[in-house]
């Protein structure tokens, strides 16, 4: 099985306070998306594709030396339609992977490349969720708990069957966006199964979680 990256890097930083993208934001001096790239790279995937802003294109050029890129678009889904299109030759299987996730261990890599080896058409890594859960109404109310037993946070990279993901956003409408792309084929009825997340591949969103990943590097 030859597997292709594609990292959505095409966001803004402004939750972060930068006036860069998130992208290239610095983690340990290394902008987050070299991180990311990385991590696909160690745990077995062999040609990325990134999705970044036209306008600083050259800046990931500089940042990601011989690395594919292509002008993401407006929405996350747009700019994962635009690098599934600029892969449709580089692999049978696609792993979709956030930029804003740098310190993803290769081990959920290769966990995701495993499951779609076996047969899986879709899989993401997921983790248990822990705290109490509740269902609140308009007004701030608790309207109900939550069985956590069923719930999981989901993570990237998330992994597909080429075929599969290529036919889902093909079917997908052109103005639709979706959180992620486990959402996209799932719309469409594809099963989607799951392997082990890991704590360490949390995304970076705000400068909380930007402190406590060079904290992870620092150890």
């Amino acid at each position: 099985m030859h597997a292709v990256g594609i990292v959505a890097a095409a966001g803004s930083g402004l939750r972060l306070g930068a006036d860069l993208p998130k992208a290239l934001v610095p983690l340990a001096g290394r902008p987050l998306v070299a991180w990311s790239v990385d991590a696909l790279r160690a745990g077995g995937v062999t040609e990325v594709v990134v999705a970044v802003p036209a306008a600083e294109r050259a800046a990931f050029e500089a940042a990601l030396p011989g690395v594919r890129l292509v002008d993401g678009g407006a929405t996350r889904t747009a700019s994962v339609r635009a690098a599934l299109a600029a892969a449709q030759d580089l692999g049978d299987a696609v792993l979709v992977h956030d930029a804003a996730r740098p310190l993803t261990p290769p081990a959920v890599v290769a966990r995701v490349l495993a499951a779609l080896a076996d047969g899986a058409r879709a899989v993401v890594p997921v983790l248990p969720v822990v705290d109490t859960t509740v269902a609140v109404g308009p007004d701030g109310v608790v309207t109900g708990a939550l069985p956590r037993e069923q719930l999981r946070r989901v993570q990237t990279p998330q992994g597909f069957d080429r075929a599969t993901l290529v036919q889902a956003y093909d079917r997908l409408p052109a103005d639709a966006e979706l959180t992620d792309d486990a959402a996209v084929v799932h719309t469409f009825g594809i099963a989607v199964q799951t392997v082990a997340g890991d704590e360490r591949a949390a995304k970076i969103t705000v400068t909380h979680d930007l402190v406590l990943a060079e904290q992870q590097v620092r150890r």
